[in-house]
């Protein structure tokens, strides 16, 4: 089927040979910019986005022409770190065009643009994030010998040009202790917007700043890596401590990502296993061991420069945990919440002899003042009660034993926001409204089991026109990687689509990558619970009951926090009016995006990374061109 916007015209097919767990795997790594395609996605200089390779005919790119004398575009492809599926992908570049009022053949456009940039984009569906590594745009009046050139040429490839790697001025991170927040929840530092907007907002850089520890070892578990420029992050007294690097990659991306270390003699790293296809290490969490303590971030970040540019990011940082008395038992220093012993237990189940030391430390450290649950999901199949330990049975879980009943629950909405699309089946009662919701509007013991049609469900994900209109413009495209083969399996899920819009954090056009989900009150003025994860809208993060509900499967690693009203000693949140500037201990809950979310327009189309769009400019005056 057709269906027309002021975007141009895209034709679904209405093939389902294929099949859904596969096309759901299409995500790609662009999770992250331009990694994923179904959960997140981002890219470095070169766009790649992971996943659904083998099923995508056409990936997207970026093309840059001029209007009167088009620049050359060099089709280099650095390869960075990456599944095969992003390798093989390789092959499909993605060129800056600028907009033109006279539309030319795409043939003909390649025939007037010599070289100057390429994105390498690949695909794989479920939860890749963006491109790990990709091109680097060079401008063909750019100095042989600038710095800047030769330091674009150490470091993977942005399809955001060379603002990509712009840094910010060091007053910029003069960091200053944070004040005694209630929930310890941060959104990042976005360039670009108004300043009080940072106010309160954190860096990676202030993150790792010996202000909040002298650090001694640190673990960095994540999706993409750009090593070179993680080093930078240290601060310098802290660059040669100790890292490691907790990966999913294989085979020749895991050969490249160990290349990057190779200057660094501190850093070794650790494979997550990965037995399930299509599954992804999608977990973003840092371990810092300190002199003083332990601390722990939990996080929806890739460790690459542009996932801390211009995006919407967020991220829980924990209290400093003291160390126990020597002679302490592991047990000892437990939250009410349980968040000690669930940590031990997730970094077990990468069943991985390096992770064996930090679980020890994480014994030896009192963590009682925590008061976030950890839900975490880890690749399996699993049955009795172990199908509660991950994934969305986890939350609900949780959210049936802890959550405190409200009035009139079934007018509560479900808010969910997320940055890359999973395949759910053909209509809604295969999962999104089945399983999946059943466990979001889980509240309280006795509760009723909600899969009631009733009930709204809000699912906020980015517009085509969000994205043109971002302060990346089309290039955040990279980090929202749905992909039209999933897409034109499930045209029954855009009804539920609602745009991002966030005023109040002054993130409106900072394209999010971070994913939230919530119950709110009918007039979104409160909360029940609200979580802040990795995991995207997918079957693959969040698992799918199997064999008649007595199994669950999950393919990757997620990890996220939820936040209940009772562990704060309230019984619901209130929603924050004003988030920014920050300034001081507040009771109510700071949103990341704009309440009530509103309903795409009849003619808003969700971003769909693989197709083109070439009817309007973005704001850099480029255009979007699948090659």
């Amino acid at each position: 089927m057709a269906q027309v916007s002021q975007y141009g015209k895209w034709t679904l097919s209405s093939s389902d040979d294929e099949d859904a767990d596969s096309s759901s795997q299409t995500t790609s790594k662009t999770q992250d910019q331009a990694k994923h395609l179904t959960t997140d996605g981002n890219s470095t200089e070169g766009l790649f986005l992971h996943g659904a390779a083998q099923n995508a005919k056409a990936s997207p790119s970026l093309v840059t022409k001029t209007e009167e004398s088009p620049e050359p575009v060099v089709k280099t492809c650095n390869s960075g770190t990456g599944s095969e599926a992003r390798q093989a992908a390789h092959a499909n570049q993605v060129n800056r065009e600028k907009f033109e009022t006279k539309v030319t053949s795409s043939s003909a456009k390649r025939k007037k643009e010599p070289e100057d940039t390429g994105w390498a984009l690949s695909s794989s569906e479920d939860e890749g994030e963006s491109a790990k590594s990709g091109p680097v745009a060079r401008r063909k009046a750019r100095s042989p010998s600038s710095k800047r050139t030769k330091l674009e040429d150490t470091r993977p490839v942005s399809p955001h040009g060379a603002s990509y790697y712009k840094e910010e001025p060091l007053e910029a991170f003069e960091t200053s202790l944070l004040p005694n927040d209630t929930f310890c929840f941060y959104l990042n530092r976005v360039t670009g917007i108004e300043k009080k907007f940072n106010a309160g907002a954190l860096h990676i850089k202030e993150i790792l700043s010996p202000l909040f520890g002298t650090l001694k070892e640190s673990v960095q578990f994540n999706y993409c890596f750009d090593l070179n420029w993680m080093v930078q992050q240290y601060p310098p007294e802290f660059r040669d401590k100790p890292v490691m690097i907790v990966h999913g990659e294989k085979r020749e991306s895991k050969a490249r990502l160990i290349q990057q270390a190779q200057p660094y003699t501190h850093i070794r790293f650790c494979q997550a296993k990965l037995d399930i296809a299509f599954g992804t290490h999608h977990t973003k969490m840092m371990l810092l061991w300190y002199e003083e303590g332990f601390r722990v971030v939990i996080l929806t970040s890739n460790l690459i420069p542009a996932d801390w540019y211009q995006k919407t990011q967020g991220l829980w940082l924990s209290p400093l945990y003291p160390k126990l008395p020597e002679g302490s038992s592991p047990s000892e220093g437990e939250s009410p919440t349980n968040f000690k012993s669930d940590l031990m237990d997730y970094l077990r189940s990468y069943r991985a002899p390096e992770l064996e030391e930090w679980i020890l430390r994480i014994g030896e450290h009192d963590l009682s003042q925590t008061r976030v649950y950890l839900i975490g999901s880890t690749p399996g199949r699993f049955l009795g009660s172990d199908m509660e330990r991950w994934g969305h049975l986890r939350l609900r879980k949780l959210l049936r034993e802890n959550a405190q009943r409200v009035v009139n629950e079934e007018a509560w909405p479900v808010v969910a926001q997320f940055s890359s699309i999973g395949s759910m089946g053909v209509d809604k009662t295969k999962w999104l409204a089945a399983e999946f919701q059943h466990t979001l509007t889980t509240l309280g013991k006795g509760g009723k089991v909600s899969t009631n049609p009733e009930i709204s469900m809000y699912l906020v994900y980015p517009s085509v026109e969000n994205v043109r209109t971002s302060l990346e413009g089309y290039p955040a495209g990279g980090s929202l990687p749905y992909s039209i083969q999933t897409a034109q399996r499930q045209l029954w899920l855009h009804s539920y689509f609602h745009r991002w819009s966030a005023e109040v954090t002054g993130r409106s056009h900072a394209m999010p990558h971070i994913k939230t989900y919530m119950r709110t009150s009918p007039d979104f003025t409160e909360l029940a619970w609200f979580l802040v994860t990795s995991a995207n809208l997918s079957k693959a993060a969040w698992g799918a009951l199997e064999k008649n509900n007595t199994q669950m499967m999950v393919r990757s690693y997620e990890l996220g926090v939820l936040f209940l009203p009772s562990a704060f000693d309230m019984t619901t949140f209130k929603v924050q009016k004003n988030p920014f500037p920050a300034t001081g201990s507040c009771t109510s809950f700071p949103v990341p995006f704009d309440l009530p979310p509103q309903h795409y327009t009849s003619k808003d189309q969700p971003w769909i990374w693989n197709i083109p769009y070439t009817q309007a400019p973005d704001t850099h005056g480029n255009v979007w061109v699948p090659s």
